[in-house]
């Protein structure tokens, strides 16, 4: 199993990404979804991006359809929704699978590290993963757990 800084993504224009460039940095990885009740945790996301981000957090949005068809758009399409109601800046890359034969290497790493009580399959959109400036995955938030919520744990780690 690779290290989380092994890993690469793809970006929204489906460029490799590689996840050791947000070496050092304290990230928020979270799937995501555009017609969620859970979406309007884009502003939440948004506000503690701007406020935190100068301190070394980067928040990770990974677009998933997996949970209802929740977030059928294109990429494109959901990166401009993102924006226009929720002005996001934090990055976006493209849509993935959570779970499953074609899940993404990343989140079966994250589900690796942070089973925990939720168990290892993720169960809904907005599902967080918190990591530490060493690339630890150090906490496991659910659907539910909103940003205003989590706040505290990540500035602990700033």
């Amino acid at each position: 199993m690779s290290e989380l800084y092994d890993i690469k993504v793809k970006d929204q224009k489906g460029e490799d990404v590689s996840l050791s460039d947000y070496s050092g940095k304290v990230l928020l990885i979270v799937n995501t979804a555009t017609g969620c009740g859970f979406t309007p945790q884009y502003e939440g996301l948004e506000k503690m991006y701007k406020e935190l981000n100068g301190q070394g957090l980067e928040i990770l949005d990974f677009p998933c359809n997996q949970f209802g068809n929740q977030a059928p758009g294109t990429d494109e399409e959901i990166q401009s929704f993102c924006q226009l109601k929720y002005d996001t800046t934090f990055p976006r890359f493209k849509k993935i699978d959570v779970n499953g034969e074609n899940e993404s290497e990343l989140y079966t790493y994250l589900k690796k590290q942070q089973g925990g009580v939720l168990g290892s399959k993720i169960k809904w959109n907005f599902t967080k993963f918190l990591v530490d400036r060493e690339g630890n995955v150090v906490d496991r938030f659910a659907p539910t757990d909103t940003p205003e919520k989590i706040s505290s744990k990540v500035r602990e780690l700033l």
